[in-house]
Parts: structure tokens; C-alpha cells; sequence
């Protein structure tokens, strides 16, 4: 049990639960089967734990260099030959589940994580670090709307890729010392805080917008939910300028990402 607990947190479980239900909502309001929509779950929720794993056991070294004692592998909660093994495990799970919901599909979606495991493996140390969560939240929508037998449009592919490179920006902002000093210098590194901190909402906002504006109606809802996202991306902003070390602007990031989830899947994933 310690062991699967171990494993469990080193996989970095809010952020994996999060995009699994969203990614679930989405693919069933696109009009997926239940038989589909489980496939996908299965399929996204093995694709993150194998990122989220492959992360801590990529970074141990540089983990353990800055004491980063919310790890459960510098904390000695888990092994590194543990949390590796589980990385492979949930990705060979995701590649058969991806599959199964068809060759185009799941041909996009092991593109998706392939892409995010590149940023684990060295892009993430080079000013192309946002490119694998441009690609990697761009093609997740796509999948989801293939799987469910739908043509997934530019505009909802543009979406996920700029919530994908805000959130990169908000949840690389608490770490850019310990960054530093591991040698690592993506494209928030170079930018610096003060630009990060500002970039990274306007991308939010910017994908929350694309959303609204390719929505066939604008009804009161649709205003009063672009409101929110509006609004929850400022507040990323404004914390990660004012409390570097905290780890809100992320979470605020994912509720954008919530928001646009939510009226996609009342659109049935179609934008104009």
C-alpha cells in the first residue's frame, strides 16, 4: 500500500484527475458512446499518469539537488526504479487504449503524450519548451472529438493550444530558481517573471476567447462564462506577481481550461 501511495502522488494526481474528467466531458458532449467515452478516460488517464511519472523520474536528480520535499522520490516515499517502471506501464496502457478507439484517433493521442514526454526528456531545458504543451493540449481535443466520430476544427485545436502554453508559463512560475539552478532554461526562464506572469493570461484569456467567439450564439451563459474565464485568468497573473512561490496560477489555469471545456461540450465540441 505505501507503495501504491507512493506512486499514486508521484504521478501528480490533481492536475492528471483534472484533465481526465474535462477530457471526458468534452469527448461525451461531442456525442461519444459510453463505450467510447470509457476508452478515452482510460486513454487520457494512463497518458497523464505516464507524463506526470515520467516527470518525477526524469527529475530526481535535479529534485533532489534543491530538496524539493513535496517529491515523494527525494522524500524516499517511492524508489526512482519504482515510479520508472509505473511511467512505462501507464504509457504502454495508454498507447492500447488510445488505439482502441480507432487508428486516427489514437494515432493523435499517443502524439499528444509522446509530445508532453519530449518536454520531460530535454525540451523543457531549452527556449522550445512550450511547443510540446501547444502540441500536446492542441491534438487532446482533436482526439477526443475524432474518437467520437466528429471532424475536429483549427479553431478548437488553436484553443487548446494557448490554454496548453498558459498553463505551461503559470506552472513553471513557483519553480524558476530551483530551475535555475539545475540547469534548466525554458522559454519562462528566459522571459523572466515579470513577462511570464503577464503572458501567461493573456494566452488563458486567449483561448477562452477563441471559444466564445466560434460558439454559433452569445447567449447570457456563454458572456457570463467568458467573464469568469476572464477573470480567473487575471487572478493567475496577478498571483504569480505577487506570491512567486505559490502554486495558484495553475490551478486558476485549469479553471479556464474548465470554463472553455464546459462550453465546448454544450456545443458539442464544434466551434465555427
Amino acid at each position: 500500500m505505501r507503495l501504491v501511495v507512493g506512486v499514486v502522488a508521484a504521478s501528480h494526481p490533481a492536475p492528471t484527475a483534472v484533465v481526465t474528467a474535462l477530457a471526458v466531458v468534452l469527448a461525451v458532449g461531442a456525442g461519444a458512446p459510453v463505450g467510447t467515452a470509457v476508452l478515452v478516460g482510460a486513454a487520457v488517464l494512463a497518458g497523464q499518469l505516464s507524463v506526470g511519472l515520467s516527470n518525477d523520474w526524469l527529475d530526481a536528480a535535479r529534485d533532489r539537488a534543491v530538496a524539493r520535499r513535496d517529491k515523494p522520490v527525494v522524500t524516499g516515499a517511492v524508489s526512482v526504479r519504482a515510479v520508472r517502471a509505473a511511467a512505462v506501464g501507464a504509457a504502454v496502457v495508454c498507447a492500447a487504449a488510445s488505439w482502441a478507439t480507432g487508428l486516427l484517433p489514437g494515432s493523435l493521442h499517443v502524439l499528444a503524450v509522446g509530445s508532453a514526454w519530449a518536454y520531460n526528456l530535454g525540451l523543457k531545458r531549452t527556449a522550445a519548451s512550450w511547443v510540446p504543451y501547444a502540441v500536446s493540449f492542441g491534438l487532446l481535443p482533436a482526439f477526443l472529438v475524432t474518437a467520437a466520430g466528429g471532424t475536429p476544427p483549427p479553431a478548437l485545436v488553436a484553443t487548446g493550444a494557448l490554454l496548453g502554453v498558459g498553463a505551461h508559463l503559470a506552472n513553471v512560475l513557483p519553480d524558476l530558481e530551483d530551475d535555475a539552478a539545475t540547469g534548466v532554461r525554458g522559454l519562462p526562464h528566459r522571459l523572466g517573471r515579470r513577462a511570464s506572469s503577464v503572458l501567461a493570461p493573456v494566452l488563458l484569456a486567449g483561448g477562452a476567447g477563441v471559444v466564445v467567439a466560434g460558439l454559433p450564439g452569445r447567449s447570457a451563459v456563454v458572456l457570463a462564462c467568458a467573464a469568469v474565464a476572464g477573470a480567473l485568468a487575471l487572478a493567475a497573473g496577478v498571483v504569480a506577481l505577487t506570491r512567486p512561490a505559490s502554486r495558484a496560477p495553475f490551478a486558476l489555469s485549469m479553471g479556464v481550461a474548465a470554463v472553455a471545456v464546459g462550453l465546448l461540450a454544450t456545443a458539442g465540441g464544434r466551434l465555427a
